[in-house]
């Protein structure tokens, strides 16, 4: 296995009609790790879009090798390409980071965890069935509660509200910062650092 390198996969769906929704924030925080790492996606063998480069590390020093993943299947089906890009790097699950959006944590809300459930959430399923282990590293980011009775689906499928959007960018900067720091620093520095109350 691969020690220097990590898998980093934004979850969400492809396709406009699900562009800028809460359930894609993964897309919006790879986007934002391709700024940083001045790469382009480009289409891989495994139903995947994916760049390989170095994010910026600590001391002005690059970061570690790193594969930025946007899967080009629907959320439910996301973990078969994560499976093949794990096994063609050579990566283990415990070097995998799965960006994804979590009703149960309030807006702008950034939690960092390894393992643990699926919370319902298809992508991680789909990941867990495909890596073999739930024992990945999740970027959590908080989109609240659907209100009053809404569904949840129609909830997350929804677009982020005029109010949200006018802080989304620097939330998605943080999610950004808070993979360079599980990549750079380790899950326990970054815990520390992203949980503190901010």
């Amino acid at each position: 296995m691969s020690a220097d390198t990590w898998i980093i996969v934004g979850l969400g769906n492809p396709g406009s009609r699900y562009e800028s929704t809460r359930h894609n924030i993964g897309y919006l925080v790879v986007d934002e790790l391709l700024r940083r790492m001045g790469a382009k996606l480009t289409k891989t063998r495994a139903s995947a879009l994916s760049a390989t480069g170095r994010l910026p590390g600590t001391g002005g020093l690059p970061g570690p090798r790193t594969v930025l993943v946007r899967p080009s299947t629907y959320m439910n089906v996301l973990g078969q390409p994560v499976g093949q890009l794990a096994r063609f790097h050579s990566v283990s699950p415990d070097r995998v980071i799965a960006i994804h959006d979590d009703v149960d944590l309030d807006f702008d809300t950034v939690r960092l965890k390894k393992g643990g459930g699926e919370g319902g959430h298809n992508g991680l399923r789909s990941m867990t069935s495909h890596l073999g282990t739930r024992d990945y590293l999740r970027v959590r980011a908080g989109v609240g509660r659907p209100p009053g009775r809404m569904d949840t689906a129609d909830y997350v499928l929804g677009r982020f509200s005029a109010q949200e959007r006018t802080t989304l960018p620097i939330f998605v900067s943080d999610l950004a910062d808070a993979v360079e720091a599980l990549t750079g620093e380790g899950l326990d520095a970054a815990q520390q650092q992203f949980h503190a109350p901010r």
